[in-house]
């Protein structure tokens, strides 16, 4: 019998939310995408509550040829392989290399989540979570009709105000402890 998941999908950020985000740069190479400390045991505890654990990324580094695809590819799979290594799973990751900010892909538009619904028929977004570190995660989630979590403090509450969030945490291992209790 197959192992019956809490929740259906969460949709997470990359940067700011798995690894440390670079102020002012992109992570352009595998020595440069450093994990956030707890990220591992936070990805462990929440492969057993989703069915499905997605990312979704805004990786404008590329179109702009800042990075290659081949760079941003070989840093995604040293990713995949360190946090399966380590008890967790991401299924997918999906990414927006486009510079333009009316790309339907780019967040906070919604066109990664709608491909990751073609792939994954059952995702059912009113009953997933989308975790992220900027508005525009916020914002994504809010336009695909997700629930939202924003992790990190980079903001203001006034920035945050006009969003609907349904949780606010400093770190993704915070969240996915708070989560596990409830």
């Amino acid at each position: 019998m197959e192992n019956i998941k809490r929740y259906n999908t969460l949709f997470l950020d990359r940067d700011g939310v798995i690894n440390i985000q670079r102020k002012e740069d992109y992570v352009k190479s595998i020595e440069e995408f450093i994990f956030i400390e707890g990220v591992f045991e936070a990805l462990s505890i929440l492969s057993a509550q989703f069915a499905h654990i997605v990312i979704v990324t805004n990786q404008r580094g590329v179109g702009k040829g800042v990075m290659s695809l081949q760079q941003l590819e070989a840093i995604h799979t040293h990713m995949q392989n360190e946090i399966s290594a380590r008890n967790g799973k991401i299924d997918k990751i999906y990414f927006c290399t486009d510079t333009g900010e009316h790309s339907l892909n780019r967040k906070p538009n919604i066109g990664m989540a709608l491909q990751a619904q073609r792939e994954f028929p059952d995702i059912n977004f009113s009953d997933s979570i989308m975790a992220g570190d900027s508005l525009s995660d916020m914002q994504f989630a809010n336009n695909a009709g997700i629930p939202a979590v924003l992790i990190g403090n980079k903001y203001k509450p006034e920035d945050i105000e006009p969003l609907s969030i349904k949780g606010h945490y400093p770190d993704l291992l915070t969240f996915a402890k708070q989560f596990k209790k409830n």
